[in-house]
């Protein structure tokens, strides 16, 4: 989510392990290629025009439909969609009084929110259809409702405990399942905070993989560790397995990256992995990597030159499928045990 929300981190806390030989950096992809691309878009949720912000529910008339021209344009695009199953934030910027006061902010919304349930997928059955029917699409998660008390309105298991994230997460999919929205057992943090006791609860109910860090100025190289937002520490290029049954991708390229970044980390056989946020203008806040037309543009003729540079070297898949095919693959767990410092997290 947004950068500003995180301060330099204040601790160093140990991942949830319970074999750390299997840990580290996976160096392997479909066979005979020799790199990955994946994209992904996050705060999807039932949102029109009508709304305070548009945020798929236009359905093919909004941002659905120019991701849909950017998957006509290039058959080989896969896409996650990130998808929010009952949203309720609606600006990710404080704005109450009590904002100001310590210890109460810190137990109250520091912003407006959306009555519960009013973009419960539940409650939209043409936007679960229009996701359904995306092709080359697929859909995980991105939390429960987006909103967390005090100033980290967005990083929605911030200070949450262990059986708080997994009861959240459980309550996530249950409305997936009920709107008959087809799914896979990712997620994105939301504000990108991963906490031990979240990675705890991602195990406990089944989550396979996640996507915390985000990090688009470490230089590129294959030794690259994130050390942006979200878990710090994690390969900036590579799948990584940071606890038994829990895969982690990284966030390394969005609109503000230039095409030599790109091609950098392709050259040096990572994942690509390319994140757009649905909404473009938040209440007080612009997404850069907002789904507009120029991005569209911008990946459109990225895409194209990837195609030329490449061709057939590139792995064009999803986080999910790419997260299955290393969890079936004997690869995935034959890893050296990493020489790194352990997995940490942005703290607000």
């Amino acid at each position: 989510m947004e950068g500003w929300q995180f301060a330099p981190a204040q601790e160093l806390r140990r991942t949830f392990i319970l074999d750390d030989t299997r840990l580290g950096p996976i160096h392997w992809y479909h066979r005979g290629k020799s790199a990955a691309v994946v994209m992904s878009v996050d705060d999807v949720c039932p949102g029109t025009s009508r709304s305070a912000y548009e945020a798929g529910g236009d359905l093919n008339q909004g941002a659905l439909g120019r991701l849909l021209w950017l998957l006509q344009r290039h058959p080989q695009l896969w896409l996650t969609l990130f998808v929010t199953p009952d949203w309720r934030r609606i600006s990710p910027l404080p704005d109450r009084i009590c904002r100001h006061v310590p210890g109460l902010r810190d137990w109250m919304y520091l912003s407006k929110v959306l009555p519960k349930g009013t973009m419960d997928v539940r409650k939209h059955p043409d936007f679960v259809a229009f996701l359904n029917a995306m092709p080359r699409t697929e859909v995980a998660l991105h939390g429960l409702s987006h909103i967390n008390f005090g100033p980290s309105i967005s990083a929605e298991f911030q200070g949450r405990d262990r059986e708080t994230c997994a009861s959240m997460l459980t309550e996530a999919m249950r409305i997936l399942d009920e709107a008959g929205l087809h799914y896979v057992r990712g997620l994105q943090p939301p504000g990108w905070n991963c906490s031990p006791a979240l990675q705890q609860a991602c195990r406990d109910v089944g989550i396979e993989w996640i996507m915390s860090a985000r990090d688009l100025r470490t230089p590129v190289s294959k030794d690259s560790r994130a050390a942006m937002s979200g878990l710090s520490g994690v390969s900036m290029l590579f799948p990584e397995r940071i606890a038994e049954r829990l895969l982690h991708i990284s966030t390394n390229f969005q609109a503000t990256s230039p095409p030599e970044r790109a091609f950098e980390i392709l050259d040096a056989g990572g994942v690509l992995s390319i994140k757009a946020h649905i909404t473009k203008n938040v209440a007080g806040h612009t997404h850069l990597d907002g789904v507009d037309e120029l991005y569209m543009n911008y990946l459109d003729r990225l895409l194209v030159d990837i195609e030329d540079r490449y061709g057939e070297a590139i792995d064009w898949t999803t986080s999910g499928q790419l997260a299955a095919s290393l969890s079936s693959s004997r690869s995935a767990f034959e890893c050296e045990k990493p020489d790194v410092q352990p997995v940490a997290y942005r703290a607000a």
